[in-house]
């Protein structure tokens, strides 16, 4: 977890900086326009609730009116001794409640509470009891419960004080306590009316008056505490009224001498029911003023409700729209602040980024690239577009790009020098060498001597292999000079040029199995490549080990494959060093004892070539060289033979002999097999028993190499050389010598031309050939020796410039 936010990109670090808090700040503002809403529908239900509640009102009112008729029809009954007063007016009180009772249902609708329900049947269950009234006195103390409890539970089935909606503004206690004060002082004005009648049960009345009245100061002084002051001043108006004066005097008389109000027959009865109803009229006054009153306070208390749902809702709206404009400036101001840092953070990015590519390109330029050098790179400069911290680091980073475009630029510079150097030495040094090869070639032709000459071929050789150096030196140098006159060469033709520039040439068994033939613009750098394989071959394994080279086709490519018999490489180096071969390479960071597979690497990504280098069977490395089609001369890889000598050893026929004169050119003869002075072997001499076309494939135990000036091509067809551009001029030994001698001392320089029977034939007269090089080298008595100043060199050790 500490180094997860680490991996994160710089945009999404910043969009959490500010994406959090914005999701706290609008969770809580989310939070507070949900509550404002609830508040805003909990004040609207209760200003529903209210309103609704109005019609409860009038029905408690209409039931204590039908409960003052039913007192009074009771009292008319004790009165008439047995008659039958009249209960027109107690049924219509009825019809009034029932009326009513339907307007209750009506105003609620689906919303009525259950408990309220209820307590409407309860109501529409007097009927029995309005029926025993009807019909015969019954006491008012059995009366006065009924009607009681049923206006009780009327203002109980709503619940109020209960209602969660309704706490929260105190509209709940506020209405209960108003609806109960009511049914509470109409009680107290019809048990002062049934009192002041002078029924049996006045005193019992005079009970219950008291009781109610001190409910209603109860509840009275409860509305005072959740009212405004407005609402006490309207609610204390019940008490003070004309009709309430009435009563309120009537009370008083009633608790001066209770017992008085009993009246003790039904004369009294009638006497004091007339005078209870002279006042009457003042009951009912009191009812509609304190039921105005009444319906008056729920519309204000509704209208505090719904003002509470407005404000509310206004809140929410206010609220949410703060809320969204807030968000709004907010997202505006986050994300000029993100442009304002990130915009330069990946304009920095991307300047870093070219820099990067910039320096990645210039580690990956390699000295063989063919391509000109576009000099130093030229980078953008990074707009500074503030002016902080991030402002500061683009201006830093400006200063670093200037720089490292200085240190780039002067690298350009010192390595386009060092290259030109390299250029310049190598050039120098080929120029020498072909100053030197045309003086040597001047000597042998006016030398006779043999002892003389092979050392003036030991000195013709080891120019050759100077001037491969030079080669590699120039092409190092990223200089490339094409041949422009030369023509196809056989590949078989080109390992043999090779193995005239390499030292140890004697241990280098040569099995051709194809005669492709190769075109002309890359013949001089693949013998160069060879040459650079077979020295190494030749170097890093035993003097007594022999270094096989098989030329061969697979399919329409051909292939040149290098094996030798040495330690080897590690399956590390070995990758290594293959994927040194593909990959452009600095010369500068190349370790300095590869530079011969360099040299091939850079060779082979010129003209497409694959090297690949693997252990030989037993210790050693195979380097094997696959030559595209595109690189050979169009069906050349079908053909049956290597070189017009092969082809007339397989007819029969003995070769022509060559011409003498060292300008001629064709291929090698048998005789040139200069012995090497510096002690490392003879020159390439031509095989004891050559192949024919029936054993191509065979190895020979040495192989005519031609140095790079010779020219392997017959006499019929000749063709410019295939190294560095430069026509291979063939060396034919003895072509100098004196004429002048016995004509056996002639047949043993210059044979006679035998005429070819066999291979056999063939082989025995090469052998007689070399035996009489051989005696002529014992009678003449030279000794061949180093030339003077000339360091020696033994063959084991690699020479300069064939490291691995």
């Amino acid at each position: 977890m500490r180094g997860h936010p680490d991996r994160w990109p710089f945009r999404h670090k910043l969009n959490l900086l500010v994406g959090v808090p914005l999701t706290v700040v609008a969770a809580l503002l989310a939070y507070l326009i949900a509550e404002q809403t609830a508040q805003s529908r909990e004040a609207a239900n209760a200003a529903r609730l209210v309103r609704q509640s109005v019609e409860v009102a009038k029905l408690v009112d209409r039931l204590a009116a039908e409960h003052q008729q039913a007192v009074l029809l009771s009292v008319r009954h004790e009165a008439a001794g047995g008659g039958d007063p009249s209960a027109d007016a107690y049924r219509a009180a009825q019809d009034r409640v029932d009326t009513q009772v339907k307007q209750v249902r009506d105003a609620f609708g689906d919303q009525l509470p259950e408990t309220e329900a209820q307590a409407l049947k309860n109501v529409e269950g007097l009927a029995g009891l309005r029926d025993t009234i009807e019909d015969g006195y019954l006491p008012a103390n059995n009366i006065d419960p009924a009607y009681t409890h049923a206006s009780g539970q009327l203002i109980d089935g709503l619940a109020l004080d209960r209602n969660p909606e309704l706490a929260t503004t105190f509209t709940g206690n506020l209405l209960d306590s108003l609806l109960r004060s009511a049914v509470a002082h109409s009680e107290f004005e019809t048990a002062v009316f049934s009192a002041s009648t002078g029924d049996s049960n006045a005193l019992i009345e005079v009970i219950s008056a008291i009781g109610a009245y001190d409910e209603y100061t109860h509840q009275a002084e409860r509305f005072t505490r959740f009212a405004t002051e407005a609402q006490a001043d309207t609610f204390a108006g019940i008490r003070y009224t004309t009709a309430q004066s009435t009563i309120s005097r009537q009370y008083a008389e009633l608790q001066i001498d209770p017992g008085a109000a009993q009246a003790g027959s039904p004369a009294e009865v009638r006497e004091s029911l007339d005078k209870a109803l002279e006042s009457y009229g003042a009951y009912r006054d009191q009812a509609k003023t304190r039921l105005s009153i009444t319906t008056s306070l729920i519309d204000q208390i509704a209208d505090r409700a719904e003002n509470a749902s407005e404000t509310a809702a206004w809140r929410a709206l206010l609220l949410l729209g703060a809320a969204l404009l807030g968000f709004a400036l907010w997202l505006v101001l986050a994300v000029l602040v993100r442009r304002s840092v990130v915009r330069p953070v990946v304009a920095l990015t991307g300047a870093a980024r070219q820099v990067a590519e910039v320096a990645r390109r210039e580690l990956a330029r390699v000295a063989d690239d063919d391509a000109e050098d576009e000099g130093p790179p030229r980078l953008r400069e990074m707009p500074v577009t503030a002016r902080d911290e991030i402002g500061e680091l683009a201006e830093t980073f400006n200063d670093v790009q200037t720089t490292a475009a200085a240190l780039l630029e002067r690298q350009v510079l010192s390595r386009r020098n060092v290259a030109e150097m390299f250029g310049n030495v190598g050039r120098r040094v080929s120029n020498l060498t072909s100053r030197q090869l045309l003086l040597i070639d001047a000597v042998e032709r006016g030398e006779t001597d043999p002892a003389l000459l092979e050392r003036l071929y030991s000195i013709d050789h080891i120019a050759v292999r100077l001037r491969r150096n030079a080669d590699s030196l120039m092409l190092l140098a990223g200089i490339h000079e094409a041949a422009l006159d030369t023509g196809p060469t056989s590949l078989t033709n080109v390992v043999r040029a090779a193995l005239g520039q390499i030292e140890g040439f004697q241990r280098v068994e040569l099995r051709a199995r194809s005669e492709a033939v190769l075109e002309p613009e890359v013949i001089g750098d693949l013998t160069l490549m060879v040459a650079e394989l077979l020295e190494n071959a030749v170097s890093f394994s035993p003097a007594d080990s022999p270094v096989e080279v098989t030329v061969a086709t697979d399919g329409d490519d051909a292939v040149i494959v290098v094996s030798d018999h040495g330690l080897g490489m590690t399956a590390e180096r070995l990758a290594e060093e293959n994927a040194r071969l593909v990959r452009r390479e600095r010369l500068d960071l190349v370790p300095t004892k590869v530079l011969g597979l360099f040299v091939v690497g850079t060779l082979a990504r010129r003209w497409g070539i694959a090297v690949t280098l693997s252990r030989t069977p037993g210790g050693g490395v195979t380097a094997e060289v696959t030559i595209p089609s595109a690189r050979l001369v169009t069906g050349s890889t079908t053909a049956t033979t290597s070189t017009p000598a092969l082809t007339a050893l397989a007819d029969g026929k003995r070769p022509d002999p060559e011409p003498s004169g060292s300008g001629a050119t064709g291929p090698v003869p048998a005789d040139a097999v200069p012995a090497d002075p510096d002690g490392s072997g003879p020159l390439p001499r031509r095989a004891k028993r050559p192949a024919t076309t029936a054993d191509v494939s065979t190895p020979a135990p040495t192989v005519p190499a031609p140095r790079s000036g010779d020219d392997p091509t017959p006499a019929s067809a000749p063709s410019p050389a295939p190294s560095s551009g430069r026509p291979l001029r063939r060396r034919v030994r003895g072509a100098t010598l004196r004429t002048a001698g016995q004509g056996d001392e002639r047949a043993a320089v210059v044979p006679e031309r035998p005429r070819i029977v066999d291979a056999d034939a063939v082989r025995d007269e090469l052998d007689a050939f070399e035996a009489a090089v051989e005696r002529a080298h014992r009678e003449s008595g030279a000794v061949p020796v180093p030339a003077p100043n000339s360091p020696t060199q033994h063959e084991n050790d690699p020479p300069e410039g064939a490291e691995q």
